[in-house]
């Protein structure tokens, strides 16, 4: 079936769609989620009827983000543990401790040690998002009080905090604006290698307490995790999946779930992993893969994390509790204050690990706690582990090394519909249900243009514009998909009437996210070094990189050319920049339809993104587990006489 084209009256601007474009991309997405997760309710009221049903449900999820939290390393490594000081206070010691979680990656943490003879119950503390990590005032208060109260705490720097830092120069400078930042960069640079920083921040905590569990003070029988904020997340994933936790407490918790992303957007790149919206991972999930052990959440009534959400995500991870007949060993503590583990939060905490530790059920009060300084608590001697050790492995070093060895090792041999495919999680599929939707026209130096909407089944509107030579029919037809939006590229007047004098039709499209549909920098922290990474984690949280949805609209498009009458006969080339680019060198080399592509600079390839983790708009191009595939160089090799780079 061809498609007609026929104008209407002018109108001179640029814009194709007639609503607030912006808002258009990140609407769908949010739609795409919210189905994702629909049947997640009726799933958690059947596995509340019953204990068996529980148990399935909590085995269900936790088999699920096992799944999407990525590999881990199948050895334990030598922890090479040293203690490089300590500092004796009443009651209690603080341990000075430095430990490899994985060869020559070292990890600095705090041990408090409370005097007296005896095995004491061991507590692994996680800090959340904090530069000083350990050494920031609530968290030291926290381990002085479990101290107090005959705990050993191990209070652990994460990746990226205190003496962590993995950007840094030679001096030990960090490379980029905070640890939020460096979570974030190297979650991409984790994803392009098939794994997540989570997955890293989980196996630096695992081996944590396999110290811990080397201390002749612990009772390897009583152990316990929590953290506040970024480190209850890390507490939410730990407990999750180490059987040796048997009391935990979330503080101030985060995790991307459904309504946390619709109210407040995409977090950290330590929050973030990749397919947990289709695998329907919820705030509540986490918690509930740790039952029907001892819980307890520490809420902020006026935290900028939703308390809604909070309440409700403890009345979900209750219902499973009761289905398994251990309602009393999940509670919730609010407090009329924000985010953070204030003194009456602490104070809950220190109870609850008594209650279920000591099987005490007293009061705490805090006294007057001293605190110690940032440098007399640092691990090491420099007061960066990059800067200490001559030979120390960064996470980025090691996103490097495991490219590396994959590009080194032998593939099968596959087309490229299957390389495709295994990259994007899914076969590329040809639109359904296209409808193409002829608007009014446009007249901008002397050239007429007609506005254009694709509309294919569950996918975005994409917006375009057509202009054809006049007089005699088209000889050939160009899909020109500039970076900064077709509004921008009609600025090159000269150059599209030489187009159009040679023969050639030039179509003007805005891949989704780009042009028109650019998401509005206000919902785009400049600190994640990408301008469209709400969109981007968002694509990723769904289990559909933005990448591979930018590759469906190349497909509409040329679904729009083989049957639209002029163009439907004539030889079909593509034209595309920055963010275009590489969808357009995949939709070219899966497609012989396609006769020539130019490409304005030819993509970064994935390797170099790893060689740069400081690289911005890197999630725009992220497919996790490319690595194992292909690289760009090997596509522009297959792409061959038909790619041209300008």
């Amino acid at each position: 079936m061809c498609f007609a084209l026929g104008a209407r009256a002018q109108q001179p601007t640029a814009n194709v769609l007639d609503w607030k474009a912006p808002a258009t991309l990140s609407t769908y997405l949010l739609q795409q989620m919210h189905a994702q997760y629909a049947p997640r309710a009726a799933e958690l009221d059947q596995a509340a009827q019953s204990a068996a049903g529980a148990a399935a449900y909590r085995d269900s999820v936790r088999a699920r983000f096992r799944r999407v939290l990525g590999p881990l390393p199948t050895t334990r490594t030598p922890l090479r543990a040293q203690v490089t000081g300590q500092l004796v206070r009443e009651g209690f010691r603080i341990e000075k401790v430095i430990y490899e979680s994985t060869p020559n990656h070292h990890v600095t943490a705090n041990l408090y040690v409370p005097a007296g003879k005896g095995r004491k119950p061991g507590v692994l503390l996680f800090c959340g998002h904090e530069q000083e990590s350990k050494a920031t005032v609530s968290y030291q208060k926290t381990a002085i009080l479990l101290a107090q109260h005959g705990f050993v705490v191990f209070v652990i720097d994460p990746i990226s905090q205190g003496e962590r830092m993995q950007l840094t120069d030679a001096a030990g400078k960090p490379l980029t604006r905070g640890g939020t930042t460096e979570h974030t960069l190297l979650n991409a640079g984790a994803a392009l290698v098939g794994s997540t920083t989570p997955a890293e921040q989980f196996w630096d905590n695992k081996r944590g307490l396999d110290y811990l569990l080397t201390r002749a003070e612990v009772d390897t029988a009583r152990l316990g995790c929590l953290g506040n904020s970024g480190g209850a997340t890390q507490t939410a994933y730990f407990m999750a999946l180490e059987p040796r936790m048997k009391v935990a407490a979330l503080c101030s918790y985060v995790a991307a779930g459904e309504r946390n992303l619709e109210l407040t957007g995409p977090a950290d790149g330590c929050v973030m992993l990749p397919g947990a919206g289709r695998a329907r991972l919820d705030l509540a999930d986490w918690p509930i893969m740790f039952a029907p052990k001892p819980l307890l959440v520490l809420a902020g009534r006026y935290d900028f994390v939703d308390y809604t959400q909070i309440q409700a995500a403890t009345a979900e991870t209750r219902r499973i509790y009761a289905a398994l007949g251990k309602a009393e060993q999940v509670d919730l503590f609010t407090y009329d204050d924000g985010h953070g583990i204030s003194q009456p939060k602490r104070e809950a905490a220190v109870a609850w690990f008594r209650r279920w530790l000591y099987g005490d059920a007293g009061h705490i009060q805090e006294g007057k706690l001293v605190v110690s300084s940032e440098k007399e608590l640092r691990c090491t001697s420099t007061g960066q582990v990059n800067t200490a050790f001559k030979k120390e492995e960064t996470l980025a070093a090691q996103h490097l090394g495991a490219a590396q060895a994959w590009q080194k090792s032998p593939k099968p041999a596959a087309d490229w519909t299957t390389l495709v495919a295994a990259a994007t999680g899914a076969a590329p599929a040809t639109p359904r249900n296209l409808t193409i939707s002829v608007l009014d026209s446009l007249k901008r130096d002397g050239i007429a243009w007609q506005k254009v909407i694709l509309r294919a089944e569950n996918e975005p509107p994409l917006p375009l514009l057509l202009a054809l030579p006049t007089g005699a029919a088209p000889r050939k037809v160009l899909v020109w998909l500039p970076d900064a939006g077709k509004a921008a590229a009609l600025d090159s007047s000269t150059q599209i009437k030489a187009y159009l004098s040679q023969g050639t039709a030039v179509v003007l499209a805005d891949l989704r996210g780009l042009g028109e549909t650019t998401d509005a920098a206000a919902f785009n922290d400049p600190k994640y070094y990408n301008r469209e990474y709400r969109n981007a984690m968002l694509a990723l949280h769904t289990g559909r990189p933005l990448l591979a949805q930018r590759l469906a609209d190349i497909a509409e498009l040329g679904m729009f050319v083989r049957n639209t009458a002029p163009l439907h006969t004539v030889p079909f080339e593509i034209r595309a920049s920055g963010r275009a680019a590489l969808p357009a060198m995949l939709a070219t080399v899966l497609s012989p339809a396609i006769s020539r592509l130019t490409v304005e600079a030819l993509p970064p390839s994935f390797r170099q993104l790893l060689e740069q983790p400081g690289t911005k708009d890197t999630y725009s191009q992220v497919l996790p587990g490319v690595l194992r595939y292909w690289d760009v160089p090997e596509l522009q090799r297959a792409l061959g006489a038909r790619l041209l780079v300008r």
